[in-house]
């Protein structure tokens, strides 16, 4: 345990001065404290973090955060990587509710935020949970709470369960093996500035029941970005990000199979929500999402409602942009579905592919207004599986063809090849959007990001050709350069084990690693990238090796 004076301010006109003194709490084998249950978690003050040290075996605990730092001192929960990277695990199979807390909804997930006694009830704010494994809320799994009872989850319970914050972010945690990976409630509209990014959820839900999804959110403000989702439990139904808010972002993740990959419905619980201006308007762009053969619904997006009150409907518009859409079903495919005439899904900038034909893939399911314009599709799309009451308008510059061209389809790398015709074949963001939506990143296998770089006009789905800012490329291959050796204007792909003994320096434009491929800087040999290092296989450093990435 350490203090921190992290925040001090002088009134002159007073002389007087006012210390904010943050504390440092660490848990694990060798720390302060062995128990998560041991750290202050009723008290906890602003600018106060807990670190949660890895330890082999899982912490069997359970607890709330229900306290409120500031935006300049927010309360954060740190797990503290292993020797070899490892998260620690927090499992609620088996957990033990923290002494000293009292709240209600025990069984409604690992870690809860707000809703208690102890702490003293109120709305958690500025916090931050980051770097955790968090795991098994769900039946048959049991726990102890705060009575010393035995007691089951329910089959909602979540491995996070927000029941109101404002301003909370979850960051870089993997989410796994509960009911509903993430649910995060309204609370009468009190929940707020959520920020989800580069976490892993995936095998939630609950075998044989469609009600249970990877996150479940009803928010004002709220933003997915840079996460990883994969798939639902074997047999579970749900989706895998299923939302309800207002003024919801969904950028730059990687989103594959689920029933759906993400079902945009109403906000059912609250009229806070409906009410808020931006309700009507919701983002997705930069995204990869990918539809796996027989699994769950045909569709892939569904924007709108589904509580059967139409009155409350998102009646809206779906802006979706850049993103790269993959079905490898053998069957029909449906873009979207838009829930009643009054949702409008403005659609440009997508690589929208299927490896079927491309009669098996359709725009909408029926209803609503769907504007298409400067996408590249399968030759032979249509309009509806159906003869829709809705209309499919083609706005002009989209492109069809049988192959889009990806660096790797197979392999899941979705980059455009040198010759692929997506490459500066996007229009620009229209202005209405900008600055909140202009296209600023590219999603990085896995849960990580880069800056993107658009030399032209953007090109279409969710990744640029970053050797396009090169003259030329090469690719290693077998032992041998496609294009001779990369230097400072040509782009590098590895894709073969590559080792830089035969030249002492190299230098690239840029350079891609491909997936199951290793390049290895031996003692004192220097790789300089002038751009972009994409590395999706392996990178080996040998001692006295130099990486360097001027970008």
């Amino acid at each position: 345990m350490g203090t921190r004076i992290v925040l001090l301010f002088t009134f002159m006109t007073t002389f007087f001065q006012f210390v904010i003194y943050a504390t440092d709490y660490h848990v694990g084998p060798t720390q302060t404290y062995t128990s998560i249950g041991a750290a202050p978690w009723a008290t906890l003050q602003p600018g106060d973090r807990v670190f949660i040290h890895w330890r082999s075996a899982p912490y069997k605990e359970k607890w709330v955060i229900n306290r409120q730092g500031t935006s300049g001192n927010p309360i954060q929960v740190i797990g503290v990587n292993g020797p070899n990277g490892q998260q620690p695990v927090i499992d609620g199979n088996g957990a033990v509710t923290a002494a000293g807390l009292n709240y209600w909804n025990e069984n409604r997930g690992v870690i809860k935020v707000g809703g208690s006694n102890t702490p003293q009830d109120g709305l958690p704010s500025h916090i931050i949970i980051d770097n955790l494994e968090i795991r098994s809320g769900r039946p048959p799994y049991s726990f102890t709470n705060d009575n010393g009872q035995a007691e089951s989850y329910i089959n909602n319970a979540a491995s996070i369960y927000v029941e109101k914050a404002s301003y909370l972010t979850i960051r870089n945690c993997t989410i796994h093996d509960s009911g509903n990976g993430i649910f995060i409630g309204a609370y009468e509209g009190q929940t707020q500035h959520i920020l989800l990014e580069q976490n892993y959820i995936y095998d939630n839900g609950n075998n044989g029941s469609i009600y249970e999804h990877n996150t479940y959110t009803a928010a004002i403000d709220i933003t997915y970005q840079f996460n990883r989702f994969g798939p639902l439990r074997s047999g579970a139904g749900g989706n895998n990000l299923k939302d309800r808010s207002a003024g919801l972002v969904v950028r730059y993740n990687w989103i594959e199979s689920g029933n759906r990959q993400l079902d945009l419905v109403d906000a059912e619980d609250t009229d806070v929500i409906v009410n808020d201006p931006a309700y009507h308007s919701t983002h997705v762009y930069g995204n990869i999402l990918i539809e796996p053969d027989g699994a769950g619904n045909s569709q892939i997006v569904h924007y709108g409602g589904d509580s059967g009150n139409t009155s409350i409907y998102r009646k809206g518009n779906l802006y979706f942009f850049n993103n790269t859409v993959v079905s490898t079903r053998t069957g029909n495919t449906t873009l979207v579905r838009l829930s009643s005439q009054g949702e409008t899904a403005q659609v440009f900038n997508n690589v929208i592919y299927t490896t079927a034909a491309g009669n098996k893939f359709a725009m909408i399911d029926g209803t609503g207004t769907f504007l298409m314009q400067n996408n590249w599709l399968k030759t032979g799309w249509v309009a509806c599986h159906c003869t829709p009451s809705g209309s499919v308008q083609d706005l002009g510059d989209n492109i069809t063809g049988t192959d889009p061209l990806f660096t790797n389809q197979m392999a899941q790398e979705f980059t455009p090849q040198a010759n692929s015709p997506l490459i500066n074949s996007g229009d620009p963001i229209p202005a209405g959007l900008l600055p909140n939506h202009a296209l600023t990143h590219e999603y990085v296998k896995h849960q990580n990001k880069k800056s993107k770089e658009i030399s032209a006009d953007p090109d279409i789905g969710a990744f640029e050709y970053y050797s396009s800012i090169c003259a030329d490329s090469t690719n290693y291959l077998n032992g041998s350069w496609s294009n001779g050796l990369p230097n400072q204007d040509k782009f590098a792909t590895i894709m073969s084990n590559y080792t830089t003994g035969s030249a002492s320096k190299i230098s690239t434009c840029g350079c891609m690693i491909m997936p199951g491929k290793l390049l290895t800087i031996m003692n004192g040999d220097t790789l300089e990238v002038k751009h972009t290092l994409q590395v999706d296989g392996q990178l080996e450093t040998k001692p006295q090796g130099i990486l360097i990435v001027q970008q």
